[in-house]
């Protein structure tokens, strides 16, 4: 079946840096867009960064446009998200998934930003 492995998360400070990765397996990872995903305390789960794949189109939420860094190895089922510039409100849970047909969500990974 579906699933995702998220892992890289961490407790850091602000300003600094983390890289997330998400092992993707049971389905043929390269035809899907994937996206990032983050949960806050006592928000929604929303897609902050997607990657269609084969050089098309990536796109950012303005929030983290110009800080993270979406990318993926479709040889490996890997999806990655490089975080730089850090900030308090960046606290959260951080999930993968496809963008379009969401298949059910791995245990994500927690990033906590705190001086």
């Amino acid at each position: 079946q579906v699933q995702f492995v998220e892992s890289g998360g961490g407790l850091v400070q602000p300003g600094g840096s983390l890289r997330l990765s998400c092992v993707a397996s049971g389905f043929h990872f390269s035809l899907y867009t994937m996206g990032w995903y983050r949960q806050a305390p006592g928000k929604q789960r929303e897609l902050i960064a997607h990657d269609s794949g084969g050089g098309g189109s990536i796109a950012y939420v303005d929030s983290v446009e110009g800080r993270f860094t979406i990318s993926r190895d479709n040889a490996k089922n890997i999806v990655y998200l490089e975080m730089n510039a850090l900030k308090p409100d960046d606290t959260a849970v951080y999930y993968c998934n496809r963008v379009n047909d969401k298949a059910s969500w791995g245990q994500g990974t927690q990033v906590t930003v705190t001086s």
